[in-house]
């Protein structure tokens, strides 16, 4: 493909924005944010599936973005964006990429420097693996870098990774200065994941920045996170969901007027509450007004993309990183809070739809390891698997076989049919005086009566975690317990009810009479009076019934 037909890059001047993974429930809603505070900010930076299709038909807040990106312009974040790993992105994918960016208005498209897919499957969390700060991974990191660029109208501004462990003789702002150099492409500066690599070498937030090539910025990130620290050493978080740190908002203040080329500051404040968020964007305000200024001029890179050569080893980061194999030779102590850190994601992941299974089969650290060690996960980042949670499914059944566990085996087979509850007839919407089962709800049954177990997972849960907060260790020793619970069903057949909360299904545990009622309404609504009226009241204040 011919490189980028341009004389040079226009780059305006786009200010203070505000980041959006597009779900119009998630928080803030950036527009409604704008409605209540005009001028609180300028532009969205959103991420996305590189297609534009794929995009409109499952971000549900695309429509209004659409809509209004001319009153309030955007930016593309894509995140899905391979800028490392051992396979190049496929032509199609950035062709995809090219036309989403151009069909938005995009000036520029930025990306962390990371493997962040592989096998068609996202890492769980987008937890993507950060190169190896070495030679090896600057050859890999142009070669990926400078791909992609050779498909897009518009720059690729390359963005600094965030790091757990220490891994090669390079600072990271040197890694990314040598990028930058090798490709010519501007920079996009994340504050956070600065801090998490000053943290991880036991460095001054501002060690490595003189020297560093900031007249090549043209946007700085800034978000929340959390410091954490163990056997005297810190590590910073990535989580946009936490407030943004003290230190954080110091540099960048002291950024700003080194940064000649900047275009763009954003708060990436995705999960605070509208409220919140608008605290942060006051006080960011204040750095980055709204006064217009001229457009920068960049010359479009027409340097061609090296070979691919691997030799950063990508797939060794993935084995060490999931537990498969122990980092040797390098920052030991760092890897493994990583390791821990990327466990402690897939645990995440697998609740959202094996709760009790997982407890039961990989609720330890050494457990779980083993299921991000099996042929099963590794298969899913090889296009051979569906999602994190049917590699886990495979894998549990594999293990029930080999070890057999009657209280494991029945949880496992509940959680696998628990999603088809849902896919029988919802009950008809209750008319007037009348009252039937919420819409997310539903009644199913199982041979055996598995009650006690889903009631000991929730509070094991809550005990485990609340001793943790005075032992400061998750002691899951406690398991045993849910184990004896487990293998111990009551007869069956029975009835249960399950909700839809999110993304994820809730077991409701509720009184026989009060299940016997709701059992009742899968058959149709019924008038308020013939309801007990505990039940009715109860029901209504759980959300398990409405009223027509």
């Amino acid at each position: 493909m011919s490189l980028p037909d341009a004389n040079a890059w226009q780059l305006p001047w786009r200010g203070l924005g505000l980041s959006s993974n597009l779900d119009a429930g998630d928080q803030p809603h950036p527009y409604r944010l704008l409605a209540g505070s005009p001028g609180l900010f300028d532009f969205v930076e959103y991420s996305a599936p590189l297609s534009l299709e794929e995009t409109r038909a499952h971000a549900s807040l695309f429509p209004e973005m659409w809509e209004r990106r001319g009153e309030v312009p955007v930016l593309f974040h894509p995140v899905h964006l391979n800028l490392y790993g051992p396979e190049l992105e496929p032509v199609k994918a950035l062709q995809d990429l090219d036309a989403h960016a151009r069909a938005v208005g995009s000036a520029w498209v930025g990306n962390d420097i990371g493997w962040w897919h592989a096998g068609g499957q996202p890492f769980p969390g987008y937890l993507y693996f950060t190169p190896p700060f070495t030679e090896a991974g600057v050859r890999d990191s142009v070669a990926h870098a400078l791909h992609v660029q050779s498909h897009l109208s518009m720059p690729l501004a390359l963005e600094n990774p965030a790091a757990f462990a220490r891994r090669g003789e390079l600072h990271v702002l040197d890694f990314l200065a040598r990028v930058q150099a090798r490709t010519g492409l501007p920079l996009l500066i994340d504050l956070g994941h600065l801090l998490s690599y000053q943290l991880a070498a036991g460095l001054p937030l501002e060690a490595g920045l003189d020297g560093f090539p900031l007249d090549k910025v043209i946007e700085l990130h800034i978000a929340g996170g959390v410091v954490t620290r163990r056997r005297g050493r810190g590590y910073y978080v990535d989580d946009h969901t936490q407030p943004v740190r003290e230190e954080l908002f110091a540099l960048l203040e002291s950024l700003l007027p080194r940064c000649p080329s900047l275009r763009a500051v954003t708060f990436e404040g995705d999960g605070h509450p509208p409220e919140v968020a608008a605290l942060t964007l006051r006080r960011l305000r204040e750095l980055v007004p709204a006064a217009p200024r001229p457009p920068l001029t960049l010359t479009p890179v027409r340097e061609p993309a090296p070979e691919l050569t691997r030799e950063s080893a990508p797939w060794s980061l993935f084995e060490t990183g999931y537990g498969e194999k122990p980092e040797t030779g390098g920052d030991e102590e760092g890897a493994r809070a990583e390791t821990d850190f990327r466990l402690a994601v897939v645990a995440e992941t697998l609740d959202k739809d094996w709760p009790v299974s997982r407890l039961l089969l990989a609720g330890t650290r050494e457990e779980l390891r083993t299921f991000t060690a099996s042929r099963e996960f590794r298969e899913l980042f090889e296009g051979l698997g569906r999602s994190p949670g049917h590699a886990f499914a495979a894998w549990a059944r594999r293990r029930v076989r080999e070890r057999p566990d009657e209280g494991a085996a029945a949880a496992l087979s509940f959680e696998t049919y628990l999603p088809s509850a849902f896919m029988m007839r919802a009950p008809p919407a209750p008319g007037p005086g009348q009252v039937g089962l919420a819409e997310d709800v539903r009644v199913g049954t199982f041979p055996v009566d598995l009650t006690e177990l889903v009631f000991a997972a929730k509070s094991l849960r809550r005990h485990l975690t609340g001793r943790a907060w005075a032992c400061e260790v998750l002691d899951v020793s406690g398991l045993e317990s849910l184990a004896q619970v487990a293998r111990r069903p009551a007869p069956g057949p029975w009835s249960f009810v399950v909700r839809r909360k999110g993304r994820r299904l809730e077991v409701v545990t509720l009184p026989p009479g009060m299940l016997k009622e709701l059992c009742s309404l899968m058959q149709g609504p019924r008038a308020v009076e013939e309801l007990p009226s505990p039940v009715l009241s109860e029901g209504l204040a759980r959300g398990l019934l409405r009223r027509g």
